[in-house]
């Protein structure tokens, strides 16, 4: 039986509810082809969400990660393709922090590249009836933050464990709380992370 470390993020800014919290949550414990989910639930905090994704990949032991976040006006499952190596944003984070350019890790490569098989989880989502395509870009927020720690982490370690980001668009209760969002249900948000694992 493999390990997969699935992480989400709490609710941040105006956004009351995070999808991803709840798949988390729905997923955690079940088993889905060969891989057991640990679930886990990142605070949207600049001085600690990278500290507890490297503290729950050393609890976990995982054979793979697949870290999932809120990207609110995108209408696909967009996998990233890389994060750099840079914190930076004009909006807080949960505990008002703003940095301004800041390297997440001194010295650190400028970016690190996904380790998940990207193009197949596309494929994967398409041939299943749920729109998704690679993103260029994870941001510099939260999202990018977390990716960058888990796929360095491995990295510096040499270890061979599949990790990457994925960006899933808002949920209907949260489009009908902001209006004028591209929204999924939280059902077929939820379906599409379980197809994703299947494909690993």
């Amino acid at each position: 039986m493999k390990t997969l470390l699935l992480t989400g993020f709490e609710p941040f800014l105006d956004f009351a509810v995070n999808p991803t919290k709840e798949i988390v949550e729905t997923l955690n414990g079940e088993m889905i082809n060969d891989y057991l989910i640990n679930g886990k639930i990142l605070a949207v905090d600049y001085n600690e969400s990278g500290e507890e994704m490297v503290s729950f990949i050393e609890k976990v032991q995982p054979d793979a990660v697949l870290s999932l976040g809120l990207a609110a006006g995108r209408h696909k499952v967009t996998p990233e393709r890389i994060a750099i190596n840079c914190n930076a944003s004009k909006e807080n984070d949960n505990e008002g922090n703003t940095p301004d350019g800041d390297p997440i890790i001194a010295g650190g490569p400028d970016g690190v590249f996904s380790t998940l098989p990207i193009k197949v989880l596309v494929e994967g989502l398409n041939n299943k009836g749920y729109p998704a395509e690679i993103s260029n870009t994870a941001g510099t927020y939260l999202c990018n933050h977390v990716m960058y720690q888990a796929i360095y982490n491995f990295r510096k370690l040499d270890e061979d464990v599949p990790a990457g980001f994925i960006h899933l668009p808002a949920s209907h209760e949260l489009a009908i709380q902001h209006g004028n969002l591209p929204s999924w249900s939280q059902t077929d948000l939820t379906e599409a992370v379980r197809e994703m694992i299947k494909v690993l």
